[in-house]
C-alpha cells in the first residue's frame, strides 16, 4: 500500500461537481471535496519523509460539458504529469434534452487515453445523483455513462469512486437548495470516499445514513419548491434557451499546480496560490 507521503501532487479536471459548487465559505468562494483532499493529502504528506508538500491545481469550471473539459482542461492537466489527476464530466452532457450519450462516452475515453499515461493514479466517478423525478427520467442515460466509466477504469487501469451507488448522497439533505450541487457535508463524504480510494486509511464511514428524516409540512414543500424554481431552474433554462452556460468567461480556480498552503486561522478558505475568489451569485 502507498504511504500518505508518496502523494505529492493532484490535479482535478471536471465541471461545478468538482469547482466545489455548493459547498460555500464565509467569503464567498467555495471550497468542495477537491480542496478538502488536497488538505489533507498535503497534511499527509508533510508528516511523511523528507516532509513534502503538495502541489495542487483545480482546472474544473462550472457548466462544462465533457467535450470542453476534453479541449481546455485535459491536456494541461496531462502536461502537470501529477501522482493524482481526477476526472468527473459528462453528466452536464446527459442532462440535456438529445444528448448523444456514445458522442459523450467517445469523448470521456479520448480524456482518459491523455490522462492515464500523464499520472500514477488516475480516479474517475460514478457521479452522485439526488433521487426525485429528474434523476429517474435521465437515468438510463446515466447508468449508461456510468457503466462506461467502469469500463474505461478496466481498459486504462483508473480507480473508480461508486459514488451513484452509496444511498446516502441521494439522499436530498445532501444536496444544496439549488437541487444540482452538494452540501458541505456531502463534498467531505466524497473527499473521504476518494481519499479511501488512494488506499489511504480511512477516516470515517462516508456511506453512514443520515438521521432519519422529519418530512416537512406540505406549505413548506410548496414554499421550497417555488423558491427552487425562481432562484434556480427559470435562470437555468433561460442558459439553455440563449446557449449560454455559468462558466462562460470563468477561469479555473487553481490553474497551476503550485504548492497548496493551508488556511490560516483567520480564514475558512484555503489560500488559491494563483487566483481570486470566486464568487458565489452565479450558481
Amino acid at each position: 500500500m502507498r504511504t500518505p507521503a508518496t502523494y505529492t501532487s493532484l490535479v482535478t479536471v471536471g465541471d461545478s461537481f468538482t469547482e466545489g459548487m455548493s459547498d460555500l465559505l464565509p467569503d464567498g468562494s467555495y471550497r468542495g471535496w477537491a480542496d478538502l483532499l488536497a488538505g489533507r493529502l498535503a497534511a499527509a504528506a508533510a508528516r511523511g519523509d523528507g516532509g513534502a508538500g503538495l502541489r495542487y491545481a483545480n482546472l474544473a469550471v462550472r457548466g462544462k460539458l465533457i467535450r470542453q473539459i476534453a479541449d481546455e482542461q485535459v491536456d494541461a492537466a496531462a502536461a502537470m504529469r501529477p501522482d493524482v489527476i481526477t476526472l468527473v464530466g459528462g453528466l452536464n452532457d446527459v442532462l440535456r434534452p438529445g444528448c448523444d450519450v456514445a458522442a459523450v462516452c467517445a469523448a470521456l475515453e479520448s480524456c482518459v487515453q491523455r490522462l492515464a499515461p500523464a499520472c500514477d493514479r488516475l480516479v474517475l466517478m460514478r457521479s452522485p445523483i439526488r433521487r426525485g423525478p429528474v434523476a429517474t427520467r435521465f437515468l438510463p442515460r446515466m447508468v449508461e455513462l456510468f457503466d462506461f466509466v467502469d469500463d474505461l477504469a478496466a481498459r486504462y487501469g483508473a480507480v473508480v469512486v461508486d459514488l451513484y451507488g452509496a444511498h446516502v448522497l441521494g439522499d436530498a439533505r445532501m444536496w444544496a437548495e439549488d437541487r444540482l450541487h452538494l452540501t458541505a457535508e456531502g463534498h467531505a463524504r466524497v473527499a473521504e470516499a476518494v481519499w479511501q480510494a488512494l488506499g489511504l486509511p480511512p477516516e470515517s464511514d462516508w456511506t453512514r445514513p443520515l438521521p432519519p428524516e422529519v418530512r416537512a409540512g406540505w406549505t413548506a414543500r410548496r414554499v421550497s419548491d417555488l423558491r427552487f424554481t425562481r432562484a434556480h431552474l427559470l435562470p437555468w433554462i433561460g442558459r439553455r434557451l440563449t446557449g449560454r452556460s455559468s462558466g462562460d468567461g470563468r477561469s479555473p480556480k487553481r490553474a497551476h499546480l503550485l504548492p497548496y498552503l493551508a488556511p490560516s486561522p483567520t480564514t475558512s478558505a484555503p489560500a488559491p496560490a494563483d487566483s481570486a475568489a470566486v464568487p458565489a451569485t452565479d450558481a
